[in-house]
């Protein structure tokens, strides 16, 4: 059932085709917006705890030049949740990427999609991705993709701030009333405070399922999210970068969490990639749409 404060959202959704990709081999069965388009394909990746819904205003924008795909990650959105323990170890959701491209590339006749798209550890996966298989994309496009240190690195600060977000993460508020309740709620937090308010339309109309009594629950569990972080410690992205030959734009949050630095360092470790700026924090795609998109338009040939 849509509230009034939602109906941009759902219509905007409505644009695009809910679909289903199973994957036996990998376990679980993934979740797709299939947003159309006629141009050449284009995969988008979310960030922890959110959904590919978020992407609507990216995808709606892009649809007249790219077909554009948005995932959910497994234990995100509507794919499946697996149980935590082992579940979310972060070259899981790498294979997943390289699984669901590997079906859509089947699906269109076509060897490699133009680009991946990815945000916050939605980038890191497709990284991932690339480097096991790097014929899946001909570009790369890493929205303020997460850059732990190597795993053999000893950094007590890494760890502490991994546990605050784990802990944070397993604190979340994961029910309300109503969407429009959560709406609210969300619009009162930090985190939301620079979101284009149709960016979290999108989120509170994708990222919510409503419940047996109406209310309305997180479609990302607290513990799914707190996996994640705290299994980020797994991955060596500089590795990742070395392994990657695929053109690559990491576009960089100036008000994120990561200095710039760290993307120049993995810039220059691959063949051909660059980095460029974003004047916004951290979650780029819900505060900025406009500056990936017109990222993409420049990157990707289209």
């Amino acid at each position: 059932m849509t509230d009034v404060a939602t109906e941009g959202a759902e219509a905007l959704l409505a644009r695009a085709t809910p679909r289903w990709l199973p994957l036996p081999e990998r376990g679980v069965e993934i979740a797709l917006l299939d947003w159309g388009g006629d141009g050449p394909p284009l995969l988008l990746h979310h960030a922890n705890g959110f959904c590919k819904g978020v992407w609507g205003l990216v995808a709606d924008a892009l649809r007249a030049r790219f077909r554009v795909f948005a995932m959910d990650a497994r234990g995100h959105g509507e794919s499946s949740r697996p149980p935590a323990p082992g579940s979310y170890a972060w070259a899981e959701f790498a294979e997943d990427a390289v699984a669901v491209t590997e079906k859509l590339l089947a699906e269109l006749g076509l060897s490699r999609l133009a680009a991946g798209v990815g945000h916050s550890f939605g980038g890191t996966s497709l990284l991932g991705a690339a480097a096991r298989k790097p014929a899946l994309f001909e570009r790369l496009l890493l929205v303020d993709p997460v850059t732990p240190p190597p795993p053999d690195r000893h950094m007590p600060e890494r760890k502490a701030h991994t546990d605050a977000l784990v802990e944070g993460a397993l604190r979340r508020r994961c029910a309300w009333p109503s969407r429009a309740a959560a709406r609210a709620w969300f619009r009162g937090r930090p985190l939301f405070a620079d979101w284009d308010p149709r960016a979290l339309d999108l989120y509170v109309a994708d990222g919510l399922e409503e419940a047996a009594d109406g209310s309305v629950v997180l479609r990302c569990r607290g513990e799914v999210e707190a996996a994640v972080f705290g299994a980020s410690g797994g991955v060596d992205v500089f590795a990742l970068a070395r392994g990657c030959p695929t053109p690559t734009l990491f576009l960089w949050a100036a008000r994120g969490s990561f200095p710039r630095a760290v993307y120049e360092r993995l810039a220059d470790s691959m063949g051909d990639a660059r980095v460029e700026t974003a004047d916004c924090g951290h979650l780029v795609p819900m505060e900025r749409p406009d500056r990936v998109v017109d990222a993409v338009r420049r990157f990707v040939a289209g």
